[in-house]
Order: C-alpha cells, then structure tokens, then sequence
C-alpha cells in the first residue's frame, strides 16, 4: 500500500461492521452454507474447473453448487456433484482452497431523469468500510471497501488499536465501488481471466481497485474514466481478474474489460460476472443475474426500485448492497440483505 501521506484530504467514516453469515462449506472462500431445508441460489458467475481432481465447466460448477442444502443440525449437507473427477488423483489444498466464483457481484446502471448506479458485492463474511475523501486536487467522493484487504484478516477490528487505525486509513485507497461529486460511479465484478495487454515500459502500474481511486479522483464522465484507465497498466496480481461498470450523470454507461490482449469497452448498463468481449445481447441475457436486472430495469425509477432489483439478484454470500445517486452523490446501502436497515450515507460525513 502507498503511504498514507500522499493521499491528501481524505476522511474516514465509520466503520460498518457486518453481521457474518454461516461458515462457508469447504473452505474459506465458498459461498455461506443455507439455512436448515433451505437451497442456496446457484451462482451464474462460477468459472470451470480443469486440472487437478476435478475436472468442471461453468455449468457443472454452477448446478453442483445449486445442488448444496442443508438437511439438519448435525450439520448434515446434501449435493449432487456434476461434471468429471479423476478418483485416483490426490487432492492438495490448492484444490480445496480454489474459490468456486470469485467475486461474484451484480451492477447496474438506471439512467433517467435521476440516474442511479446499483450494487451487490458478493464475496466473504468480511467487515466494510464507507470511506468519504476529498483530495485538494480531485473530486470528492464516498465509496466502499472490503475491510479484509488492508487488515488482511476478516475478524472484527479493534478500533480502539492505533495501529489497526492507521491500516483502516489505507481504505481510501481500495475502494470496490463508489461515486464522486461530478456524478461518476465505479464498481468491478470478477470476470475469467482474459488475455491481458503487455506491459507498456514507462507507464505507470496500479492495482485493480486502486485504479477505482484514480477515476474517482481525477474523472466526471464516462469517457474521461476510460482515457485513465488507457494511462495505466493495470496489476491483478494476487486477485481475480475484473471489469468494470462506469456511468456518469449524463446518461453514459460501459463496461469495461481485458481480452485478445487489449482493454475493451463495451456500451451496456449491466454487469456481473461473465465476459462480454464480443457477446452478443441474447447470450448476455442467459446470465441469470443479468437478465434478471434487463427484465427489471425499465420499470424502475427511484433508489427503492433500485434496491429492490439488488434484491431480486441478491445471492447467500452477498455482503452489501448500495445504491448511488448520481446527482448528489448519495449512498443508500446495506449490509448482509437486511433490506429494512438502510444506512442513508451523505457525500460528505456529518
């Protein structure tokens, strides 16, 4: 992380704790485990699987992890795998350990005479953070990070430690969606990798959320967001790869992503977690999420309509959920799909 010192005029909220869910099957990294006699939603982001004991592809993933219930207290599970598995191949923690679907997150775009930008960050039971900034040469902003990544640990802070203060400072820098003053919201999905740029000598390296805070600070349109992110190399080492979701207050919207080697901008308010170099609008519209937001998109017009589609699209392991108002720069957000607690957040902190 850079030192806090050169992230000038940047103001910190407070901390939003969130409730954790269940402990997730298998490993760290999977979805929470359903209630008793309850299915957990299938995840349409999951990637394949090759090599190793497994051997998957995206729908395999997607109707074996549909499959998982909880029959009793016991804990007791049930799951019908799908796909291959080669029943002599040892199994190493690696296996155990791969994340199933990343990050997988839901966003859209609502244009109109009050445009709003939605979101659902789907990943850990980690705490967040709302963080307000104000650099005295960029725009202000309030946006929203996983807390996990600057601890480097998902357990609730100790506020109250100096130097558990000092890391939650470096949160401004790692911001997963956000909106600034000019009215230009930002969140990322995971996406499977694709074939990324070569390096360019000279040009400057930023992480993948830290190119969030470069846009957010420096960009008020769409199009000035893009001719940012044109500037830099981006990093995603020791992360999934990503893309981006972009709108501004003037009705523009893009994805943005990386394949056949070069960053490609796609016109479209919708974004989840499967690749959309080169698909057409028919195959985008099999995504479950995706479709679901398209259907449900025309009909709304305020915040609660927006969060009512994060609703709709909203998984077991969904952690927050935000709605931007791109005129004033309002969040709505909230945590761990306690839809009647809804934390109204300004753009500046009171």
């Amino acid at each position: 992380m850079g030192d806090l010192h050169r992230v000038m005029g940047a103001a910190l909220a407070a901390a939003l704790l969130l409730a954790g869910c269940s402990a997730p099957v298998g490993g760290s990294a999977a979805p929470p485990a359903a209630a008793p006699s309850a299915s957990p939603p299938a995840s349409p982001s999951a990637g394949p699987v090759r090599g190793g004991a497994l051997d998957q592809s995206a729908a395999d993933v997607r109707r074996t992890l549909g499959s998982l219930r909880r029959l009793d207290d016991l804990p007791l599970y049930e799951m019908t795998f799908h796909g291959l598995y080669d029943r002599e191949a040892a199994v190493s923690e690696e296996d155990l350990a791969g994340r199933a679907d990343g990050w997988a997150c839901s966003l859209f775009h609502l244009a109109g005479e009050r445009p709003l930008f939605g979101r659902n960050f789907d990943w850990d039971p980690n705490p967040a953070m709302v963080v307000h900034a104000d650099p005295p040469d960029g725009y202000a902003s309030v946006s929203t990070a996983d807390l996990s990544y600057v601890l480097g640990s998902a357990a609730t802070p100790d506020t109250a430690d100096p130097g558990v203060r000092r890391r939650l400072a470096h949160a401004v820098l790692t911001p997963f969606d956000g909106v600034n003053e000019k009215g230009l919201a930002i969140g990322m999905a995971a996406v499977p990798d694709g074939e990324l740029p070569p390096r360019t000598a000279g040009r400057p390296v930023v992480g993948s959320v830290r190119i969030i805070r470069v846009m957010l600070d420096k960009a008020a349109t769409v199009d000035e967001a893009v001719a940012i992110m044109r500037r830099y190399d981006i990093d995603f080492t020791g992360s999934p790869q990503i893309h981006y979701l972009l709108a501004d207050a003037g009705g523009k919207s893009a994805v943005v992503e990386f394949a056949g080697g070069k960053l490609n901008v796609i016109e479209d308010r919708i974004l989840t977690n499967f690749a959309m170099t080169g698909t057409t609008g028919e195959r985008r519209m099999t995504d479950t999420r995706y479709g679901e937001l398209a259907d449900g998109l025309p009909a709304a017009r305020t915040w609660q309509d927006g969060m009512d589609l994060l609703q709709r699209v909203a998984q077991g392991h969904t952690r927050w959920s935000v709605v931007y108002d791109l005129t004033d720069a309002t969040a709505r957000l909230v945590t761990a799909k306690r839809w009647e607690r809804v934390h109204t957040i300004p753009l500046t902190q009171r």
